[in-house]
C-alpha cells in the first residue's frame, strides 16, 4: 500500500529502534518496490528514496509486514523506491540460480549471461550506498553478522524457495538480483554480494571512527 505522507527517519532514531528489538530479528531482506521514485510502500519497514532519504513505516521493527513469502517473521524489510517496468531475461538453457554474470546491454553480453533492463527509474548509486549503510547500522545494533544467511536480497530468498528467475513461478521475484557498479562494458554485480560487501566496509569505517 502506498504511503501518502512518508515519515523520514534519522540515523540516531534508526539505531534506537534497532536496539529495542535486539534478539528479536534474525534476517534483513532487501527489496525494491518496483514502483517509482518518491513512492513509499507500507509493505516494508524502511524505504530508501532516489536521493537517499530513508522513510520508516513502523513503530517497531518487529512489526509484521508482508514482504517476503514465508519469511516475514523476525525480519526487517528494506526497499529501494525504484524499479518500475524493470525486466530481466535468462540466457538460453540456463537456470537463473546458475547465472553468474549479467549485463545491461545485449551488445556486450556473452551468450551465458542474463540481460537486465532496470527501466526508466533504476536504482541510483546513492540508494545503493544508503541501503548498504542501513545494513551496516542495523546489523551492528542487532548484533547480527553480515552474511548471506542474515542479509538476503528478495531474489536470493526467491531462489531458495523456488520462485526466482527461471523457476517458472507466475509470481516470480528478482529484486536486486544484479545491481550496477562501476565496471567496464555494462557488466553488473550480484546484488546481495555487492550490498553485503559495502555494508562490511561501512562497519569497518564505523569501528575505526569509534
Amino acid at each position: 500500500m502506498l504511503v501518502e505522507n512518508p515519515v523520514v527517519i534519522t540515523e540516531a532514531a534508526l539505531r534506537k529502534m534497532a536496539r529495542c528489538v535486539r534478539g528479536g530479528i534474525r534476517t534483513l531482506y532487501l527489496h525494491w518496490t518496483a514502483g517509482r521514485y518518491g513512492q513509499d510502500y507500507d509493505e516494508y519497514h524502511l524505504c530508501v528514496d532516489r536521493d537517499g532519504t530513508v522513510y520508516v513505516n513502523c513503530k517497531y521493527f518487529t512489526e509484521y509486514k508482508l514482504h517476503t513469502w514465508m519469511r516475514n517473521h523476525s525480519a526487517i524489510a528494506i526497499a529501494l523506491c525504484c524499479g518500475v517496468d524493470a525486466r530481466c531475461w535468462l540466457p538460453d538453457g540456463c537456470s537463473g540460480y546458475d547465472v553468474e554474470h549479467a549485463y545491461e546491454s545485449s551488445r556486450c553480453a556473452r551468450p551465458d549471461c542474463a540481460l537486465i533492463d532496470f527501466g526508466p527509474e533504476p536504482p541510483t548509486p546513492v540508494q545503493i550506498e544508503v541501503m548498504a549503510k542501513l545494513i551496516a547500522i542495523l546489523c551492528e545494533e542487532l548484533r547480527l553478522p553480515v552474511t548471506s544467511e542474515t542479509v538476503m536480497t528478495h531474489c536470493e530468498a526467491a531462489f531458495e524457495d523456488s520462485y526466482g528467475p527461471g523457476d517458472g513461478d507466475s509470481d516470480m521475484r528478482w529484486d536486486l538480483w544484479f545491481l550496477p557498479e562501476t565496471s567496464l562494458y555494462g557488466e553488473l554485480t550480484p546484488g546481495g554480494k555487492l550490498l553485503r560487501g559495502k555494508a562490511l566496509f561501512y562497519q569497518n569505517e564505523m569501528q575505526d571512527a569509534a
